[in-house]
């Protein structure tokens, strides 16, 4: 007998948590996150004969601190171990730790834990990836695939991370520089918010390092909203994880604009969850989708959230994306959608952040402007990208396109060729549904 899918999705949320806990009160970020791992392994073989603990949190993280401490003794002499053994974790109960060593797991620990592996000390591609695996929980695979590189050279770079992290010696925590925000009016990067007076350098590695953050929880997000493998085309445990660090930055950054854009961004997509999917868990597309049961509540605080950012921040990605979600979720029915604005906002977004999916994105409002075969032109250029190819979201796209444009047998083959490439089912099953459509 296994885990219940309640189980599963409470050990991915604390996952985290514990390791923010161990990372506090230890250090040993690599060795840490051993212990987590062997920690979870342990619930999965003990919970279902003995039943879920009445405090899971504070259950895997003595077995997680029984771990580690095992492990910490046989890597130093012994003479080390028994001057540090006071301040470990006994073997036979958990021993709260004096005030600030070791809380337990909070909100803060695990934004602490984000931030340190945001950590200036770590290249950006290294910050992204390591925040992933241990903020985010994504395997290696699936990191790789949220960031098209390949996993062998995403297993490298979370590797080389874990290992420049450990050398730095950074400590575990959020210095206040970190999270405080003033006015940002006339800076979009978050740098008044963040310097605390520090010098130039410091602001810039501080704006660097919440850019990161930002980054590594719309893609945290992003993999809770569409899955990109497996039998469910959402992961509700993670996207509603991603709100809710994100919230925990915007308290303490309430007039950063493109914080409390991703934050809108996150509220106005995550809105339209419950109409995504059918009973049976088929893909339902945007324009088929009954959006009596989207939930107007968060698309209120997502409309107000981005309004107000537009009107006092210098313009960000993150408000623009938001903006376009929003002009979505504003709309009374697929038809009502004003493509025209969304196109604008899509025009300044690409030359503000030039990539793949952004590019991917605006091809689809030039084909609701003006029409698919202009669209279709776009993507040649998407073609020689590396980073797109072999996606199946490409793809995808240039089938819907050609479908639009009448040209049946090749919307067909495009469709098939997208469904081979996704590793979701849902995706593949909708893919392989429009395939067999135009072949009537």
């Amino acid at each position: 007998m296994g885990l219940t899918p309640a189980s599963e999705d409470l050990l991915r949320r604390l996952a985290p948590q514990v390791l923010g806990a161990l990372v506090r009160r230890y250090g040993h970020f690599d060795a840490a996150e051993d212990a987590v791992q062997e920690a979870l392994l342990a619930a999965t073989r003990q919970w279902p004969e003995e039943g879920r603990p009445a405090d899971p949190r504070g259950w895997l993280i003595r077995v997680a601190s029984r771990r580690l401490t095992d492990q910490l003794r046989s890597e130093d002499a012994r003479r080390r171990r028994e001057e540090t053994a006071a301040a470990l974790t006994p073997r036979d109960e958990f021993v709260a730790p004096p005030p600030g060593e070791g809380r337990a797991p909070t909100e803060d620990d695990t934004l602490a834990l984000l931030f340190l592996c945001c950590h200036a000390e770590l290249p950006p591609a290294g910050r992204i990836a390591l925040t992933l695996r241990a903020v985010g929980g994504l395997t290696t695979a699936e990191i790789a695939r949220a960031l098209l590189v390949p996993e062998a050279t995403m297993a490298q770079r979370i590797t080389r991370a874990k290992r420049r992290l450990k050398a730095s010696g950074a400590p575990f925590g959020i210095r206040p520089n970190d999270t405080e925000g003033t006015d940002d009016t006339d800076r979009s990067d978050g740098t008044d918010g963040m310097t605390g007076g520090a010098a130039p350098e410091a602001a810039d590695d501080h704006a660097e390092r919440l850019a990161d953050v930002l980054h590594v929880l719309y893609l945290i997000f992003n993999e809770g909203y569409t899955a990109t493998s497996g039998r469910e085309l959402q992961r509700a445990d993670l996207a509603t994880e991603a709100i809710r660090l994100t919230r925990a930055v915007h308290a303490r950054l309430p007039t950063d604009g493109e914080v409390a854009g991703l934050l809108a961004l996150m509220l106005l997509t995550d809105a339209r969850r419950a109409a995504r999917t059918t009973p049976d868990g088929d893909l339902v597309p945007l324009a088929e989708q009954d959006r009596t049961r989207w939930d107007r509540a968060a698309i209120t605080e997502g409309v107000a959230l981005v309004s107000d950012a537009l009107t006092r921040a210098r313009l960000g990605p993150y408000q623009l994306r938001a903006a376009i979600a929003a002009v979505h979720d504003e709309a009374a029915s697929d038809e009502d959608t004003d493509w025209v604005e969304i196109l604008a906002l899509y025009e300044v977004l690409i030359r503000m952040v030039p990539g793949p999916v952004e590019r991917l994105g605006h091809a689809v409002a030039v084909a609701m402007v003006h029409g698919p075969r202009r669209a279709l032109a776009l993507l040649a250029d998407l073609d020689r990208d590396e980073r797109m190819a072999g996606h199946h979201r490409l793809e995808a796209v240039r089938a819907h396109l050609l479908e639009m444009a009448g040209e049946r047998a090749e919307a067909r083959a495009a469709y098939a060729k997208a469904a081979g490439l996704t590793l979701s089912v849902p995706e593949r099953r909708y893919l392989c549904l429009r395939a067999a459509r135009l072949a009537e």
